[in-house]
């Protein structure tokens, strides 16, 4: 089997560390290169017995690992909020969306899998099944430990794929539970796997033969690097990359729902998601009202102890992370940004970063031109409608986005056909639904998860013709 995977690279370790304390939690060894390969092939075997099993049956075991994380429930989500910071009631959220994603794939799986027949123009007789293509290899991000993960692997198990992941470093314990999780659902033994491994043994990994595809959540530079590695063995790859995401506030949009949706929208899982409202677009009309009871709402965002019933904003997730959306907002402020509220590192243990607005954000700023993310908004005035929609536009990312207007039809109009991205949301805030399609455009990447078409990503599809 080819791989060059460097065993220096599997002698250390990752440490994961609380961001609320900045004390460590566990350390875990990495895997040697023997162990990998082991995995690898291990799981190609769990495929071939898979891949046979009915879609029925399939169903049934998906449904049942969705009973498992709720049995897990309260273990998953603490561990989530210990490894990344998250409030710990949008933790238990968390798993109650992976538990529906388990029951949606179920009921839908078998119906959308399903072989169709068709007639073709000539008169022959044709089929369409959809076959399952082998081991899918997962990169998956921090910020939801458990929904990124079961995102992307119960669509591949319910295809009747076998499924690899490798989480990031800093919450490795929540890719571990799932993977205990999983195996209590009687799936084959190997065929989903969780690998400690190094960005080395990563790339290496995608070379191996028996991974058939890549999916990919992360910054868009790590999307260039993963997709040109897997373009390289001509393995199809999902890419979701992130997003600036613009919200934009018409002239006759209800303030006050307004502003409720785009807070909870900016400080949502700590502002760290990548379709989170980022920048605010408000029509000159209304700005001014908006921006005193936004700045105002921002400004009375409770952060503290992610355990804390009353917390509505934890730390991020780590120091790094944390430092590097401060220098995003000292690099605006000096380019012409000023700051409404917050904008400071606190005095205290933990990776905390207050709720903050930056007002008068222009183009050349980090807080135009990139993704902050992390609890910072960016208020950006228009002239009117049309302006806010060229303004939303006019960004290298495209993944989501929302209207706020009273006018619903002119709103589903103008996201339909003038929104160049790929989720929009109406009169709310973004947050994923299994029976929605989820994924960008431009810089945001390509490919799509949920509402069905997730399941179809990496499929042989297949046209079977029969004369007559």
């Amino acid at each position: 089997m080819e791989n060059t995977m460097s065993e220096a690279a599997a002698k250390e370790a990752i440490e994961t560390t609380n961001p609320a304390t900045g004390k460590s939690l566990k350390r875990y060894d990495y895997m040697t290169t023997e162990n990998v390969n082991e995995a690898v092939l291990k799981c190609h075997e769990a495929f071939k017995t898979w891949s046979k099993t009915s879609l029925k049956n399939r169903a049934e075991v998906i449904k049942s690992i969705g009973e498992q994380l709720i049995n897990a429930k309260e273990d998953l989500a603490q561990l989530m909020t210990d490894e990344m910071g998250k409030t710990l009631e949008q933790s238990l959220q968390e798993v109650d969306l992976c538990a529906a994603i388990c029951e949606y794939t179920a009921e839908i799986g078998p119906k959308e899998l399903k072989t169709e027949e068709r007639k073709m123009i000539n008169g022959n007789r044709g089929r369409v099944s959809y076959a399952p293509i082998g081991v899918v290899y997962g990169i998956q991000p921090w910020n939801y430990p458990s929904y990124q993960v079961v995102r992307y692997s119960i669509a591949c198990l319910m295809a009747g794929n076998a499924v690899l992941l490798k989480h990031a470093t800093n919450v490795t314990g929540s890719g571990k539970l799932l993977e205990s999780i999983y195996s209590k659902a009687d799936i084959p033994d190997g065929l989903f796997k969780t690998l400690v491994i190094s960005h080395d043994q990563s790339d290496d990994l995608i070379k191996n033969k028996l991974i058939r595809a890549v999916t990919f959540t992360g910054g868009p530079e790590a999307g260039r690097h993963i997709g040109q590695k897997a373009a390289a063995e001509l393995k199809k790859t999902v890419l979701e990359l992130g997003s600036n995401d613009a919200y934009m506030v018409f002239e006759d949009a209800d303030i006050d729902e307004a502003v409720a949706a785009c807070v909870k929208g900016r400080i949502y899982n700590n502002g760290e998601t990548c379709i989170a409202a980022k920048r605010f677009i408000t029509t000159e009309k209304v700005y001014d009202e908006f921006r005193d009871k936004f700045v105002k709402a921002m400004s009375e965002v409770k952060m503290g102890d992610p355990n804390e019933e009353s917390t509505e904003l934890g730390p991020m997730a780590r120091e790094d992370l944390r430092n590097g959306l401060h220098e995003q907002v000292v690099k605006s402020v000096k380019k012409g940004a000023q700051i409404a509220c917050g904008g400071k590192i606190p005095d205290q243990a933990g990776f905390y970063y207050p709720a903050t607005v930056l007002e008068n954000v222009k183009p050349g700023q980090p807080a135009y031109d990139d993704e902050l993310f992390g609890p910072v908004a960016s208020l950006i005035k228009a002239k009117d409608n049309e302006d806010a929609m060229r303004i939303a536009n006019d960004s290298r990312y495209g993944l989501g986005g929302g209207i706020f207007s009273k006018d619903e039809d002119a709103a589903i109009e103008m996201a339909e056909k003038h929104f160049d991205t790929g989720m929009i949301f109406i009169n709310t805030f973004g947050i994923a639904d299994p029976a929605m399609p989820f994924g960008g455009v431009k810089n945001s990447g390509y490919g799509r998860e949920h509402g069905g078409f997730g399941l179809k990503e990496f499929v042989n599809i297949k046209s079977v013709m029969i004369k007559q």
